[in-house]
């Protein structure tokens, strides 16, 4: 946990943000992946974890507005527990490490949240994600459980939203340390890509350096020849000379903040030319897009910056053809990159995405696109020192896209589908790194990992 004075500024701000009523989080249980007693490794709740710390299942708190009350329900470990895990902390002890006083047992819970609703008093909660969270919400309250995520508090998901998508020092730091595991992730993946070896043995080998330096990989790992689909979990290819290879990865800290960094890289370590084509135009759209990072400049903006630089490199090596800012507003990057410029990140890799991305990435000035490829941009809204985004551009070739688009006569001004073809078996390149938006600009967090050209051949280079 952070020291406890943490949580209680988080709580108090939280308190100005919302105008009355009570607010309930519920932690998480543990969830069972075969039988009851073998069990998932536990992740607590983010927001739980964000407002109170306590990093153990079967805890919930909640916060009275209306009196400035705080509460931790849980009930204290039993003998049992104590001869499977060891002696364990109170439910008092853990509540005061976060700066509250007042506990009860999920028996007294029960009782609070009747009190409440006798008195007809609004009780705010955020949307859950858990099929056990949306029982306890539905059993606490008396409402159909059907509708327990359509009644989700709109006023407190806009109050958390704004209170965590500026990021304090102490969780700068803790992406920073994730960041620096993925270094050492990424940099044994490259060194690990040559012909011959099962993509299984390298996705293997850097989750398990995430679980040496910190806690699980922050999202099931992406490694995988066939670039062209973008989130490829699937690694039993063989790797092939001349084939890229995608690695998408990232760490998590013990204190459950995330990393998220994608390098992508020739099998046998030395790109062709044709391969290095490709690659330096995602790597410009990459650093031009994070060079345009400031506060008060929309995401989307800087989106469509990186899809310029795309169409740009794309011409001239022959891909793309006619006038850039045409292209561009007319859709046609969207051929080689079907998806938005970045996300949030922060103790979730794709933070707050639970609560909605309309509201983590939009707001009433920035509506979402319906167009392909620009709708599926998770963050489009204006920037604010201390987000922390990422920046993942890409250039993909998926046969079916191309023939669709083809068929459809779509784009014929901008497209050489005749050159597009011959790429077919490409794959793709995809480059990400994460960024903290500061008071002036910008600050790539974390070791560097390479990813210039000859940076990536120097690496792949080097032994394991």
């Amino acid at each position: 946990m952070f020291k406890k004075e943490v949580y209680t500024d988080r709580r108090n701000r939280l308190k100005k943000e919302v105008g009355s009523g009570i607010a309930f989080f519920p932690g998480n249980v543990e969830a069972a992946f075969n039988y009851p007693a073998n069990q998932y490794h536990f992740r607590q709740d983010s927001h739980f974890l964000y407002f109170f710390g306590i990093d153990l299942p079967g805890f919930a708190a909640v916060i009275d507005f209306d009196n400035g009350k705080e509460y931790i329900f849980g009930n204290d470990f039993d003998i049992d527990d104590i001869i499977w895990m060891g002696p364990q902390p109170k439910v008092a002890e853990l509540a005061a490490q976060a700066g509250i006083t007042e506990t009860g047992t999920l028996a007294e819970l029960v009782n609070l949240m009747d009190k409440v609703l006798s008195e007809g008093r609004k009780v705010h909660y955020l949307p859950p994600y858990r099929g056990e969270t949306d029982i306890q919400i539905a059993d606490l309250l008396h409402i159909n459980i059907a509708d327990v995520r359509k009644q989700a508090s709109s006023e407190l998901i806009r109050a958390v939203v704004k209170l965590k998508e500026v990021k304090d020092e102490y969780e700068i730091a803790e992406i920073e340390k994730a960041v620096d595991i993925a270094y050492k992730m990424h940099t044994t993946a490259m060194k690990m890509a040559k012909p011959g070896v099962v993509e299984q043995e390298i996705a293997g080998t850097i989750e398990g350096i995430s679980l040496a330096l910190g806690g699980p990989v922050s999202f099931p790992i992406i490694l995988s020849m066939d670039v062209q689909t973008l989130h490829n979990h699937y690694h039993g290819n063989v790797l092939e000379e001349g084939r890229m290879m995608v690695t998408d990865a990232g760490a998590e800290t013990q204190m459950h903040y995330a990393s998220d960094i994608t390098r992508t890289v020739p099998v046998g370590g030395k790109f062709s030319q044709r391969q290095a084509g490709i690659y330096q135009t995602v790597l410009n759209a990459n650093v031009n897009a994070i060079e345009a990072i400031k506060p008060g400049v929309k995401y989307r903006d800087i989106h469509f910056l990186a899809a310029k630089t795309i169409v740009n490199g794309l011409k001239e090596i022959g891909l793309m053809k006619g006038d850039t800012d045409a292209a561009v507003k007319s859709g046609a990057h969207t051929l080689f990159m079907p998806h938005g410029l970045g996300h949030m990140m922060g103790m979730d890799v794709h933070d707050m995405e639970g609560l909605g991305e309309d509201y983590v990435g939009y707001d009433e000035h920035t509506e979402r696109s319906k167009e392909f490829g620009t709708a599926y941009l998770r963050l489009a809204k204006e920037l604010k020192p201390g987000f922390v985004l990422t920046v993942e551009p890409g250039i993909y070739f998926i046969p079916e896209l191309i023939d669709q688009f083809r068929t459809e006569g779509r784009f014929a001004d901008f497209i050489n589908y005749d050159l597009v073809e011959t790429y077919k078996d490409f794959g793709g390149v995809r480059i990400e790194d994460d960024i903290l938006v500061t008071e002036t600009g910008y600050k790539v967090l974390g070791k560097p990992i390479p990813k210039t050209i000859e940076e990536v051949e120097k690496t792949m280079a080097e032994p394991l």
